[in-house]
């Protein structure tokens, strides 16, 4: 059973796309709902609050952002993005998922929330230039601007079809699970920092 959010707990923003809404799951089922669950239970007080959109590209997600941020209820303590993997399906230039990033991590830095980015890598169809261009988005990001980071968000789930849905892409609820016990220290730590 989910542990109760104590009341006054910081609140955690995931803003991203299918990964984070919970394409095709119970919203139950969700990351955004399955990673509070498990901070509280852990004994780190969050409630998570899913501002994710499924289909959204970085682009997408950067017209979005200002509007998303300044109308939670409550300022956010932490505001996790996962973002890039519509970018990489459409085969959009990494150049261009680079700069929307750079924006959106200055947008919510301007804000004074820290960022904790989940990383996304590119599939092998789209060779390697691509993936020598897009992979090191994520780790530079951080690095540029002293953000937590998951390196690769769908690492416990990728290859393994008993944690995917049938378009071997997108978790289902064992795999949603598995990613939010592999990214349940990281979140944790970033809430703490």
């Amino acid at each position: 059973m989910h542990a109760a959010v104590p009341a006054g707990a910081p609140v955690i923003l995931a803003f991203g796309d299918s990964l984070y809404a919970g394409y095709r799951l119970d919203p139950n089922d969700s990351y955004p709902v399955q990673l509070e669950a498990a901070l509280n239970a852990a004994g780190v007080p969050a409630r998570v609050i899913n501002g994710a959109v499924s289909g959204d590209t970085t682009a997408a997600a950067l017209q979005r952002l200002a509007f998303t941020l300044d109308n939670q209820p409550k300022k956010p303590a932490l505001v996790m993005v996962g973002l890039g993997g519509n970018d990489m399906l459409r085969g959009l230039p990494p150049a261009q998922t680079r700069a929307n990033m750079e924006a959106i991590v200055t947008g919510i830095e301007a804000r004074h929330i820290p960022v904790l980015l989940t990383g996304m890598l590119a599939g092998h169809n789209l060779g390697p230039d691509y993936a020598q261009a897009f992979n090191p988005i994520w780790p530079q990001l951080a690095r540029g601007h002293h953000t937590a980071l998951v390196p690769f968000f769908l690492q416990p789930v990728i290859g393994n079809n008993a944690l995917l849905l049938d378009d071997h892409i997108h978790p289902n609820r064992e795999g949603v699970a598995a990613i939010v016990k592999a990214t349940e220290p990281a979140v944790a730590a970033a809430l703490k920092r």
